[in-house]
């Protein structure tokens, strides 16, 4: 067994609230209105009332693992503990889909937001330059990390409700429920990617719970505080872009916001020109948060055995895990090459479907073999609030692979190839 390295412990309750909605908050940016094209304004808001009521319940389930187990493996070390090397592995894999297939996307946002500001910049480039950038941060140290995330999520909070504000006058209630009739049930299911895609990576500040402060009290404080946050936020960005016009224009672009406010305000309005810059904002929240936590999850699984050694290491100087930054980049960068926005952020919400009912399955399974387990928060509702999470959680997932054939089977195919590499790994340890 490898000797067990360990992580710099200094995140507060602010620094982990701003991680949490810092991982998300790009979801109200962007990726959300493709549900649009397939559900229409209604059907969508059907699927995100489903999502949001998913995630209430997930989060209340979720703290109780985070605090017990304080680890940066997160759902990994969850299902370790809980079903052993195998379960382990399911979940490993299904966080490390999800946290490595939300940058990428996040970083073509980040492009063809930059690109909408000045057309000569180029979108892959721009997608690029962003993971350098962010790579480069997260290797400074978990304080320094830390700290750019609450400063830039509160910009990111306060461009969004500035935008809200903004947007607020010129909503209309028959434009919400204009051009719906083409629309079926069917249509509510197909949108669950993109509803999920309000709240996707939450499930993050697991992953950096092990570097927390007096975590049993911190992380309960973080999560709640972070998910009521994100619910006002989604809610109100859904449904105010949804009413200022015709939102078949906003359907199918990675730019709703400011194209959301020229049409309520004019495009020569300078609100509508400052806002385009200034979303830039959550996308940048996003991803940088997003790359810390996918570098902690390879960190762990490699710690664990279940990846190369070296991917472990911490850096000696800064204490962060350089490899394991350095490593999801490269994955992140060839995900970047080879799809659409849309297709990897149904991949991301796959792994993030998985890995919640993993986490589910293994909290009933400790409950039950770890009865004496530390529990500084307890599931409210036990066992009725993580049932309904879980039924839910599946229920989207066989959605999910009804729509996205394809997508669902190349997650299978992936996860086949990860566990041969993951028993030769085995072998080699």
């Amino acid at each position: 067994m490898p000797e067990k390295t360990s992580l710099k412990k200094a995140i507060t309750t602010t620094q982990l609230w701003a991680i949490a909605v810092g991982m998300v908050i790009s979801g109200e940016y962007f990726g959300w209105n493709y549900g649009w094209a397939v559900a229409g304004t209604v059907g969508f808001l059907i699927a995100t009332l489903l999502v949001t009521v998913l995630y209430l319940a997930f989060i209340f389930s979720y703290t109780e693992l985070t605090t017990a187990i304080p680890d940066a493996g997160g759902p990994f070390a969850y299902a370790l503990r809980a079903f052993g090397p195998t379960g382990g592995f399911v979940a490993g894999f299904a966080t490390l889909v999800d946290f490595l297939m939300a940058p990428p996307a996040i970083a073509a946002a980040l492009g063809a937001y930059a690109h909408f500001l000045n057309p000569a910049l180029s979108v892959l480039w721009v997608a690029v330059g962003s993971y350098v950038v962010f790579i480069g941060i997260n290797l400074l140290g978990i304080r320094e990390s830390a700290n750019f995330s609450v400063i830039i999520t509160f910009l990111s909070v306060a461009e969004l409700v500035v935008f809200l504000l903004l947007v607020a006058p010129a909503y209309r209630t028959e434009n919400v429920l204009a051009h719906n009739d083409e629309f079926g049930v069917g249509g509510v299911f197909a949108a669950i990617p993109f509803a999920i895609w309000f709240y996707l990576a939450i499930e993050g500040v697991a992953m950096v719970a092990e570097e927390v402060k007096d975590p049993q009290k911190t992380i309960p404080r973080g999560y709640l505080l972070s998910i009521a946050t994100l619910v006002v936020l989604a809610l109100a960005t859904m449904l105010l872009c949804a009413g200022v016009g015709d939102w078949r224009q906003l359907s199918n672009i990675d730019y709703p916001l400011p194209e959301t406010l020229a049409m309520a305000l004019g495009r020569q309005n300078p609100w509508s020109k400052l806002f385009a810059g200034l979303g830039l904002f959550g996308l940048i929240a996003s991803f940088h948060a997003n790359t810390l936590g996918y570098s902690r999850q390879i960190f762990a699984l490699a710690r664990a055995g279940y990846l190369p050694r070296f991917l472990a290491d911490v850096n000696a100087r800064f204490q962060t895990p350089h490899w394991s930054l350095i490593a999801g980049g490269l994955v992140g960068l060839a995900a970047l090459f080879s799809g659409t926005t849309g297709q990897i952020i149904t991949l991301s919400v796959i792994g993030a479907l998985v890995m919640y009912i993993s986490s589910l399955l293994s909290l009933f399974r400790l409950r039950k073999t770890e009865p004496t387990l530390s529990r500084p928060f307890q599931t409210p509702g036990y066992p009725f609030i993580p049932v309904l999470a879980l039924v839910l959680s599946i229920v989207c997932l066989l959605a999910i692979g009804w729509y996205n054939p394809g997508l669902s089977l190349l997650f299978v195919g992936l996860m086949a190839v990860a566990w041969l590499l993951f028993r030769w790994q085995l072998r080699a340890n």
